[in-house]
């Protein structure tokens, strides 16, 4: 009859799988905090306040077409399941006008922009390969796309642009006066610092098709190559920060 020695292995697995072992951990009871709402505070001198919020100018549904080919090492013999992502890297507005100046300020506003978009979408590829017992295999591919779209009649809100001035001033040569001087120039110039606009992602709907492009007729062939044929409707907030007035109450 075998036994085991003080310490032994044989000894220690016996515990763990019969001994009956105390598992509490320390802890303690909160207790509730009572909770007062003090009085608001409000400047009474506000008769018509501005504050600076990032204003809404636009939600557009951006449609993006893309084609890729995606390696696929090893080699597929059936597609199980993509899972896709779309990220920005790059939203631009630009104003095309025509501009329309407010209260001779330097600054217009704008009915007419572009935007220019650009990122990737990030695709996650489950695939089964020819083995009888194989394991699933993942790939992951970034399928870049960029372009503009003219969102002109999509604008909520008109963006808010400032445009600097550049004057120069030459004058005539005393001794030639009929020649102006090339060396002397009077310069002036003024400046405008714009809030930039800027996109946020709210979403996107794929619809894609994924196939071989080598045919194939027998169900046992395996394919190393993945081509997908994307359509994405890409929805954006384009927003841009901006004055906004209130009335005494709060009120928008």
């Amino acid at each position: 009859m075998g036994f085991y020695p003080k310490n032994s292995t044989g000894k220690a697995k016996a515990n763990c799988l019969g001994a009956k072992k105390n598992c509490e951990v320390k802890s303690r009871t909160e207790t509730q905090l009572p909770v007062s709402t003090g009085p608001a505070v409000v400047n009474p001198n506000l008769v018509s306040p501005l504050i600076k919020v990032p204003l809404v100018l636009a939600e557009p549904t951006i449609q993006v077409v893309v084609e890729a080919d995606i390696p696929l090492n090893p080699p597929a013999a059936e597609i199980k399941r993509v899972l896709k992502d779309v990220f920005l890297t790059q939203c631009k507005l630009v104003p095309v006008g025509p501009f329309t100046e407010i209260d001779d300020t330097g600054f217009f506003t704008t009915a007419g922009a572009k935007l220019f978009v650009e990122g990737y979408i990030r695709k996650n590829i489950e695939y089964a390969t020819n083995d009888c017992n194989g394991s699933i295999r993942t790939t992951t591919a970034n399928v870049p796309f960029s372009g503009f779209a003219d969102i002109s009649g999509e604008l909520l809100n008109d963006p808010i642009f400032g445009f600097g001035e550049q004057r120069r001033a030459q004058f005539i040569d005393p001794v030639g006066l009929e020649s102006p001087r090339l060396d002397k120039y009077f310069f002036e110039n003024s400046v405008l610092y714009n809030e930039q606009p800027f996109c946020e992602l709210i979403g996107a709907d794929f619809f894609e098709l994924d196939f071989s492009p080598h045919k194939s007729h027998s169900p046992a062939k395996c394919f190393s190559t993945l081509r997908e044929k994307i359509v994405m409707d890409l929805t954006l907030k384009v927003l841009q920060f901006q004055q906004i007035p209130l009335n005494g109450n709060g009120d928008e």
